[in-house]
């Protein structure tokens, strides 16, 4: 029998209700490992590029257990958890990588996957092209060259929330031996990678999975033995751990994303149309909308939406009226991530970088978050943040 999404969630990475002992996985910390004899530490030492507890950083029980539930959540063979986002993003961006490379990456990127690739892989001799993350299978195609061994994707965009055409890339890129990558955070459950053409996929944890804003956790996903081996064997050579501590709140975490996704998606829709609504914005930014760029990839492709969207502001409103609003609200926090419990606010607008000619959009931007608070409570808030706007 197939589970459904609800019910994996609370019996993945468990050992099953009918065995003895506690509900939780339990919290194993450690460095040092113990063998019973030699045999044993040498029959271990030959699996050395799979899960096993050879030594701490190899990673414990509480490490499998998260990655056996992040692999059926993300629906691919093998998961390696690191210790944040951005790791997840970097790490297999080395493991994949080579000097005298090149990658492709969208404009729309998340800002440090932007600067990992401008100073890290800049001063490894990888060579980074961005490109407007709207093009289409030729349009990707004709940027590719002889040492293109990666294509990055993030869809939706960081800030801007351009959804991205990724079967359509994936043909791209597969057509040419190449590899593509995808930033799935924001998608976490509505949109499985795999099945789209994903070679790996990467989830910052720290987001809805952890979903109460106390843990720094990433994981990097991958549907086939040759990537495995790829991105085992660069997280072991970089030293890439996550704390166990992390892990297991992580794990406790998974056991109620479905009801916080859907209540928070509910929310974050309403408040998008009700955005939409007012004279003071120009667009809203929210995939499930066709004002968000990509709107009719996210139909096609997804199964549901998160509480994060963007919203643009009418030109006559500039940086310093959108900070008055920002200040006037009260029950929103002024944060950078995202996914917890809590809504959140941030003005985006001089935190875009750009360098392919894209992103032009009519105003300010801020990014919502929606979270677990009543919506007419936040709505109301939010009409008290336009009087302020305007007075702004």
């Amino acid at each position: 029998m197939t589970e459904k999404f609800e019910t994996a969630l609370v019996h993945a990475g468990r050992t099953g209700t009918k065995t003895y002992g506690y509900v939780n996985p339990k919290l194993t910390r450690g460095s040092t490992v113990l063998y019973p004899d030699m045999a044993t530490k040498l029959a271990l030492g030959k699996r050395y590029l799979e899960p096993v507890e050879l030594y701490g950083i190899c990673g414990t029980e509480t490490h499998f257990a998260l990655e056996a539930a992040i692999t059926e959540i993300e629906g691919g063979s093998h998961c390696q958890v690191v210790g944040s986002g951005l790791a997840a993003i970097t790490m297999p961006l080395l493991a994949f990588l080579s000097a005298g490379d090149h990658l492709l990456v969208p404009d729309s990127v998340y800002g440090p996957t932007r600067t990992f690739c401008q100073a890290v892989l800049r001063r490894f001799g990888v060579a980074t092209t961005y490109y407007d993350p709207m093009l289409d299978e030729a349009g990707i195609a004709a940027l590719m060259r002889a040492n293109t061994k990666v294509l990055f994707t993030e869809s939706p965009g960081s800030h801007t929330f351009e959804v991205q055409d990724i079967p359509a890339l994936a043909r791209a890129a597969h057509a040419r031996g190449v590899k593509l990558f995808m930033d799935n955070t924001w998608g976490i459950h509505h949109f499985q990678p795999f099945t789209h053409g994903v070679d790996v996929s990467i989830q910052a944890l720290t987001k809805y999975a952890g979903g109460h804003s106390d843990i720094i956790l990433g994981a990097v996903t991958v549907n086939s033995e040759s990537d495995w081996a790829i991105l085992r064997k660069g997280s072991l050579e970089l030293g890439q751990y996550a704390s166990p501590d992390d892990c297991w709140l992580a794990l406790r975490g998974l056991r109620t994303l479905s009801v916080r996704l859907r209540a928070q998606a509910v929310a974050a829709l309403e408040v998008a149309k009700w955005f939409a609504g007012q004279a003071e914005v120009a667009r809203v930014l929210h995939p499930a909308l066709p004002s968000c760029p990509g709107h009719e990839f996210f139909k096609r492709d997804f199964t549901g939406a998160c509480g994060l969207f963007g919203v643009v502001f009418q030109p006559q409103f500039n940086a310093a009226a959108v900070v008055a609003m920002i200040d006037a609200l009260k029950l929103f926090g002024i944060g950078a991530s995202w996914g917890g419990y809590e809504s959140l606010v941030l003005p985006t607008t001089g935190t875009i970088s750009r360098s392919a000619g894209t992103g032009v959009f009519e105003g300010e931007i801020a990014r919502f978050q929606i979270g677990l608070e009543n919506t007419e409570d936040l709505i109301a808030d939010l009409t008290h943040g336009l009087t302020a706007l305007r007075a702004g």
